[in-house]
């Protein structure tokens, strides 16, 4: 195989498992948060404690993906236009 085929073929496999990855599970943890929905701060003993409600996700501790985002615009916008 030629670097330009074995390089587009990386490509593709890269982009179909990712759209899988998508299709299966449309959420992922929350980068800021880490999932668990709130910051983690400790006392004054220095054991943790919840800290507030993350902004980012409001305290779910879930995040839409980039690639069902782009898909849930892409659906919205077809259909919006074939009414």
């Amino acid at each position: 195989m030629t670097p330009i085929l074995l390089a587009i073929a990386c490509l593709l496999i890269i982009t179909l498992s990712y759209v899988s990855v998508c299709a299966a599970s449309p959420f992922g943890d929350c980068r800021k948060c880490n999932g668990f929905g709130f910051a983690m701060t400790t006392d004054r003993k220095g054991r943790p404690k919840r800290g507030k409600n993350c902004r980012r996700c409001k305290g779910h501790g879930k995040r839409i993906r980039v690639g069902r985002w782009l898909y849930n615009r892409a659906a919205r916008t077809y259909r919006a236009g074939t009414r």
